[in-house]
């Protein structure tokens, strides 16, 4: 039997998730409740509008999707992309590659925008594709983990608006630990997981969706035999999901409460719990505390001697990539450190397997002191593995970059 209960605690630095925080595990020990209980139908409630809150919205369509940061992703985009829809995607790293897997898989037809790992999408050249293409979404990832780079979307969301385009936002891996102005940046659908800066475990995607997104999801509406009503029906394509059916998630988590699974109460308390921590922080504070670890990271890094991947101006706050030295073991690396020192930190995919090694610091792990050991025992192990290291500046920097961040 794996011995999960004998495990020592381990602090998860790589790119999510990350530890939970105290009060959501103590929340998710709370006994389940029925499905329409009056005090669960308002605890949805609730939860819905903390979520308004997290996403900076006013949508009165948000709410949860049962399952990992991906459900919320493909029932977004099952729900969105019709057979033969054009839609832009914006490829910035591995998960812009997978909103082009779902995409296709739905019957969209992939009009792709592709910049080099590393780099973002420029929006003169968003601006000319939505010319040449003439889509009818246009769908990209807010921070890509596996480039550790952040796109910015706020002129993306204006060219959308203008051109009457739809837009979709997978804000995974930046929900609660950096900006997502939802109604300011006119973006249609974000969703987001609760195990990256929220501090959540996975499983429970919160999702915010307009009124326009939603005039288009409704309009494929097909309840299930079993629940149907009086209700008319959408004259669209059927959604290619009965699970990941947002029409129906939809009329769930509305004051009609039809019927279409059985809410994953234990997560419904995670989620409540992690959205309250965020707001009691403050999205301001907790944005700053996110910036503050990843320029202690980077700065720490520098400090040893190392060097930090992509360009600084593009990066995302929680994750930051190191270039693995000529000659480093990089497996090596982080299998000692999680051995001697119970840290996890991780490679990437594609393109940099193994070239880079990925440093998170996000939730309740953009911390000082939890960036400051990372980089300690980072360092140990490295001049154990006979790389040069300039041992004890990789600290300073740290703390003097923490410091100065405002």
């Amino acid at each position: 039997m794996f011995p999960v209960l004998d495990m020592p605690q381990r602090l998860l630095m790589g790119a999510g998730p990350c530890n939970v925080h105290p009060r959501v595990l103590r929340a998710m020990a709370c006994d389940v409740i029925g499905q329409m209980d009056p005090e669960m139908t308002a605890c949805m409630d609730e939860t819905a509008e903390l979520y308004r809150q997290v996403f900076c919205t006013k949508n009165r369509h948000t709410l949860l999707v049962d399952g990992t940061a991906r459900a919320a992703i493909e029932a977004a985009l099952v729900s969105l992309v019709t057979p033969g829809m054009k839609v832009l995607v914006l490829r910035i790293g591995r998960f812009g590659l997978l909103l082009t897997e779902i995409v296709e898989r739905a019957g969209g037809i992939v009009c792709p925008v592709d910049v080099p790992w590393g780099e973002v999408v420029q929006v003169e050249n968003v601006k000319a594709a939505i010319e040449e293409h003439e889509p009818s979404l246009l769908v990209t990832v807010h921070g890509d983990t596996s480039t550790t780079t952040a796109q910015p979307l706020q002129a993306i969301g204006e060219l959308c608006k203008e051109h009457g385009i739809l837009f979709y936002v997978d804000a995974t891996a930046t929900l609660g630990g950096m900006p997502l102005l939802v109604d300011a940046w006119n973006i249609d659908v974000a969703t987001g997981g609760l195990q990256k800066c929220l501090g959540g475990p996975p499983g429970s995607a919160p999702i915010t969706m307009s009124e326009r997104a939603v005039k288009a999801i409704m309009a494929r509406r097909h309840d299930e035999a079993g629940i149907r009503g009086t209700a008319p029906q959408g004259d669209g394509p059927v959604i290619r999901s009965n699970y990941f059916d947002l029409a129906m998630i939809i009329n769930y988590w509305s004051a009609e409460r039809i019927n279409h699974h059985t809410e994953a109460t234990s997560m419904l308390y995670a989620a409540r719990e992690a959205a309250q921590i965020a707001l009691e922080e403050g999205l301001d504070a907790r944005f700053l505390r996110h910036r503050k670890a990843g320029a202690a990271v980077a700065a720490g890094i520098r400090a040893m001697g190392l060097e930090v991947y992509g360009d600084d101006a593009l990066r995302m706050s929680n994750v930051t990539g190191v270039w693995v030295p000529e000659g480093c073991d990089a497996n090596r690396v982080r299998t000692l450190l999680r051995t001697e020192f119970e840290i996890e930190i991780v490679s990437s995919f594609g393109p940099l397997t193994g070239k880079i090694w990925r440093i998170g610091a996000m939730g309740v792990n953009a911390a000082k002191h939890k960036i400051l050991l990372t980089l300690a025992a980072f360092e140990a192990v490295l001049a154990g593995e006979n790389v040069p290291v300039v041992r004890g500046a990789g600290i300073d920097a740290a703390r003097a970059a923490w410091e100065a961040q405002q």
